[in-house]
């Protein structure tokens, strides 16, 4: 199994290489400069691998919910490869792989993922742990911050995502005392996007180049005037 996976979706460029479950991969604060570093992080990887795209079983991509230039670059750069390469592509939402990257290591029942989505907004979600995986006890959407989403259980939950930075105050009066620890530092990486391809990829859950999708969620971009005031 020979999965390329990248992530576009906030102000990070990660990629990484899951060969046969050995994860190698870089990520670089882009901030708007992704489509600058993509394709140069790419190759690199590729060569210190000796890899060719054509090697490889399939590419893996942040399907979003995240910054819609970045969805928009991911996306693109993934099908002018895929066509390229004849190789299909695994889709994976970007808070899944978050939340997936923070219960690493820890016992808790479930994950809370925020991300900021400017406008007074998050993306969130709310994963819990089974055992075959993830799964959505609320799916991926956009809230106000006051209205994020509550996981379904009593047990204490995770919580990561720039959401929890940008609105520290109105989450924490939302969840009180419901979240274990908070980790406002986690963003989407390809490292973790590449582990959860790997299962896609086993499950035979893959999309042809022509079929590659973001999750915009969101349908605007900007404030009107009198929305800012």
């Amino acid at each position: 199994m020979k999965i390329l996976a990248f992530d576009t979706s906030t102000e990070w460029c990660s990629v990484a290489l899951n060969l046969d479950g050995e994860l190698t991969g870089q990520a670089v604060l882009a901030g708007q400069t992704h489509s600058e570093w993509l394709l140069p992080m790419v190759q690199a990887l590729l060569a210190e691998a000796g890899l060719s795209l054509k090697q490889l079983d399939a590419l893996a991509i942040g399907q979003g919910p995240g910054s819609f230039t970045g969805l928009r670059i991911a996306c693109g750069v993934a099908q002018g490869l895929a066509f390229g390469a004849n190789l299909p592509v695994i889709e994976v939402v970007t808070l899944e792989a978050m939340a997936a990257q923070a219960l690493a290591g820890n016992a808790a029942a479930g994950a809370v993922v925020c991300l900021d989505a400017r406008m007074h907004e998050v993306y969130a979600a709310v994963y819990a742990r089974t055992p075959d995986g993830l799964a959505a006890q609320v799916a991926p959407g956009l809230f106000a911050p006051s209205q994020a989403p509550l996981p379904m259980t009593d047990e204490r939950y995770l919580a990561c995502g720039s959401g929890f930075a940008a609105y520290a105050e109105a989450l924490a009066t939302r969840y009180g005392d419901r979240l274990a620890s908070w980790r406002p530092e986690l963003y989407p990486s390809a490292e973790w996007i590449a582990r959860l391809a790997a299962d896609h990829w086993r499950a035979g859950q893959m999309v042809a180049a022509e079929a590659v999708e973001p999750l915009y969620i969101r349908d605007k971009v900007a404030l009107k005037t009198c929305e800012r005031l």
